[in-house]
């Protein structure tokens, strides 16, 4: 599939990255977006990352535009020091993405780019290089991201735990050692990788939550904890090796900030409805809807969360300033702290939400067009969809607001939903009980498979 702009920017085959394609979207963002008169450059750990860096880099100097290079960083890390120095940044990731794909988030002065940018930058593609210069210089984002958290919970919030750290090829993998250490844990260093693996923290595989269980049983850890690629997507375990997801963390993050209103993706789970925050809104999925969402609720105590646990802070806690892009590290840290600080152990704390549970998983291979005929076929013949859904119960209610997603009798959702720049498709199920989120998925995957091909 040729390179795509979407809701998490530009994502291709690195064979398709070109130098050249990469200076033409790097200048059509910079010309058409506000830069504050700078960019900031970061990137992941993949093999070729570095290259598409540097063809970053030379496009904004060829334009004239002052460079700070930031290497290797956590996507929320840069956007932290960009934001913070009122400038633009442009980070190389492919996110969870297999490594023979990479791709550009776009970050604007005030943060992420909205889907209005979006169509002002693809307007503004096939701009002539300027042939210009500019300086370049360096700057090291960790300690002010390290310091954002140890700063804001203290150095003993998490005193007396013992914490293992999936490292794998995270750009975060050192640093969420040094936070967990500057909050007073232990860390436990695991699996560091040479080699890049694509951790997706909405569809973790069953090889990898058995290791993640080997790991806290034989190690006595209190958690896991560890990230996508570049760090905006948390994944953590509880003491039994139990991945918490993504939207179980957020409003958990939510209540220990004193947060009273939500914006969250449809997909998320509906345990946030009964937890007695003010408002609720849904979106669709992906970080620019969330943020556009909580845009309409300036000046108030607004969150964003993702299932995937991306969390967007939108107002001053008092010990912690806004960041209104995907962060890993908050969703980490508040529930843990929360929960040490309540003398429970984070099993307990989830314990204490609703009993809703949702699991999710993707079929990879399954390009979006053919994705998209598919739904439109389910979408518009019931009996299509209750042949697809045989055994699951009655129908009560569908939702399109961004895929197909279906309510049953008891309680349970199923929800269809293609990437929109990766050849995925994704399903997402909602039930009472853990096992039967799991069934659920499981059941439906196969027979999207066998449907697909």
């Amino acid at each position: 599939m040729a390179p795509k702009f979407g809701t998490s920017g530009l994502r291709g085959l690195v064979t398709e990255l070109t130098d050249e394609l990469v200076a033409d979207y790097t200048r059509a963002f910079l010309t058409s977006c506000d830069t504050g008169g700078g960019v900031y450059v970061g990137e992941d750990l993949r093999a070729s990352s570095p290259r598409i860096a540097a063809a970053v880099t030379a496009a904004a100097t060829d334009l004239g535009l002052p460079v700070t290079r930031v290497g290797p960083a956590p996507t929320p890390a840069l956007a932290l020091a960009s934001m913070g120095a009122g400038q633009a940044a442009v980070m190389v990731t492919g996110s969870h993405i297999p490594a023979d794909r990479n791709g550009l988030k776009f970050y604007l002065p005030g943060g992420e780019v909205s889907k209005d940018d979006e169509a002002r930058i693809t307007g503004a593609l096939g701009a002539a290089p300027q042939g210009g210069s500019a300086p370049v210089q360096d700057h090291d984002a960790a300690p002010a991201y390290v310091a954002r958290y140890a700063d804001a919970f203290g150095h003993d919030a998490l005193a007396g735990l013992t914490i293992g750290v999936y490292q794998h090829s995270s750009v975060a993998r050192d640093i969420m050692v040094a936070v967990v250490e500057a909050l007073g844990a232990t860390a436990v260093p695991l699996a560091r990788s040479d080699e890049f693996i694509p951790v997706d923290t909405e569809a973790v595989d069953p090889d990898t939550r058995a290791m993640l269980a080997d790991w806290c049983a034989d190690h006595g850890l209190d958690a896991v904890i560890s990230t996508d690629g570049d760090a905006d997507r948390p994944m953590v375990t509880d003491a039994t090796g139990r991945i918490v997801p993504g939207d179980v963390l957020g409003p958990l993050t939510a209540k220990a900030l004193g947060a009273q209103v939500i914006c969250t993706p449809v997909s998320s789970n509906t345990a946030v409805d009964g937890m007695g925050f003010a408002r609720v809104d849904r979106t669709r999925i992906g970080s620019p809807f969330v943020i556009a969402a909580m845009d309409t609720h300036a000046g108030e105590k607004v969150v964003g969360y993702e299932a995937n646990g991306g969390f967007l802070l939108g107002f001053d806690t008092g010990r912690l300033s806004p960041l209104a892009t995907r962060d890993s590290l908050l969703p980490m840290v508040a529930p843990l702290a929360s929960a040490a600080a309540k003398g429970m152990s984070l099993a307990d704390l989830v314990a204490t939400m609703p009993r809703r549970f949702t699991a999710a998983d993707r079929i990879a291979g399954i390009e979006p067009e053919t994705s998209q005929r598919f739904l439109a076929e389910m979408t518009d013949d019931p009996s299509r969809r209750a042949a697809f859904f045989t055994g699951v119960g009655a129908e009560t209610g569908t939702d399109l607001t961004d895929g197909l997603r279906v309510s049953f009798d008891g309680d349970e959702i199923v929800h269809l939903r293609p990437s929109g720049n990766a050849p995925e498709f994704r399903c997402y199920a909602e039930a009472s009980s853990p096992d039967r989120a799991e069934e659920l998925v499981t059941a439906h995957l196969d027979r999207l498979k066998q449907e697909l091909g």
